[in-house]
């Protein structure tokens, strides 16, 4: 049986992938975002770079019944290698079929590397131009947006500056900015991307506020009445979860101070237009945990399998909370 996880032709199928001719898709955000906005929720995106951690996600959206989005950043595929990531999606696909997942690049430094991306595969892709001004944010959109449409591929653009620092990204704090919603309609009506990542007061890494959590609905509110259509992206919105933190810490981790977006807070999020919240710190944390609750249990522990797999469930176990008591998103396939 062959199995093809590549999209050049896929942008209009159903949001459940199709067997054909022995064929498992995966799927693009179109049809995903589409159906969260009319019903109110929120995908999870879930940073992935090794096999441990895509099969926590999968698993926990399969138990979840959940669609989800899997990405890697430039880094992470640099880590992981594109063949071997795409292999290992590849096998998440056909080990759950039933359950909608697209293959998206987070933070696209350039046209290279979203084209690379867009030629291995993936379904989706992000290009990240908040760094250049206006006009040159638009210009690079719309090159990567002209060539992903050609091959069936959905764009995802970003438009403000999240400050913190999460794999290639590092913004100075004195250097973020919220989102235009003036800007955001022009944004997206010269460039035809098909979301978009606003700033509204979310940051990158495990640091993200020194006083109280809050985000700029209001923001939110005035991009969702200008482009209804849009589908809306969060960055920076792990919850950097305390449990996790604390975990860390007790078998010999040093997190002092660690601070997220609060669930409730994202809870909002979802129910209030945004359609795609991404994850990543939370992940981490979660593996990390569980590798540090081994090693200091059990000093002597060298098989990778001891430790990993108490890590790949905690993986799981954060990912399926996050679909079913934050998101919204369980039981939509």
């Amino acid at each position: 049986m062959k199995y093809n996880v590549f999209a050049s032709f896929i942008l209009y199928r159903p949001l459940i992938k199709e067997r054909k001719e022995g064929i498992i898709m995966l799927v693009t955000t179109k049809e995903m975002f589409e159906k969260s906005m009319k019903e109110g929720y929120a995908i999870g995106a879930f940073n992935v770079n090794n096999m441990e951690i895509i099969q926590a996600i999968v698993d926990a959206a399969a138990e979840a019944k959940s669609p989800v989005i899997l990405q890697a950043s430039s880094s992470a595929i640099k880590y992981a290698r594109i063949n071997y990531l795409m292999k290992m999606v590849q096998a998440a696909v056909e080990e759950h079929p039933e359950v909608p997942i697209a293959i998206h690049l987070d933070h696209g430094p350039d046209f290279e590397t979203a084209k690379m991306c867009i030629d291995n595969g993936f379904t989706s892709v992000m290009i990240d131009g908040s760094k250049y001004d206006f006009e040159e944010n638009v210009a690079l959109t719309k090159k990567v947006v002209n060539y992903a449409h050609s091959k069936g591929v959905v764009v995802e653009a970003e438009l403000g500056k999240l400050a913190g620092i999460e794999d290639d990204v590092n913004v100075a704090s004195s250097d973020a900015m919220y989102t235009d919603p003036a800007q955001a309609q022009e944004f997206v009506e010269r460039t035809g991307c098909d979301s978009l990542a606003i700033a509204i007061g979310t940051s990158h890494g495990a640091y993200k506020f020194k006083g109280e959590a809050k985000l700029r609905f209001d923001i939110l509110k005035e991009i969702k009445e200008r482009i209804p259509n849009t589908p809306i992206v969060l960055h920076g919105a792990s919850t950097v979860i305390p449990e996790l933190v604390e975990m860390c810490n007790k078998y010999g981790g040093n997190i002092p101070g660690a601070k997220g977006v609060p669930d409730e807070i994202l809870h909002e999020a979802s129910v209030s237009g945004v359609s795609k919240i991404n994850v990543d710190t939370d992940l981490r944390l979660a593996m990390t945990a569980g590798i540090r609750k081994v090693f200091t249990e059990e000093p002597d522990a060298f098989d990778p399998r001891k430790y990993l797999k108490p890590a790949r469930e905690l993986i799981k176990e954060t990912v399926k909370h996050k679909m079913t008591d934050v998101f919204g998103s369980s039981n939509k396939i």
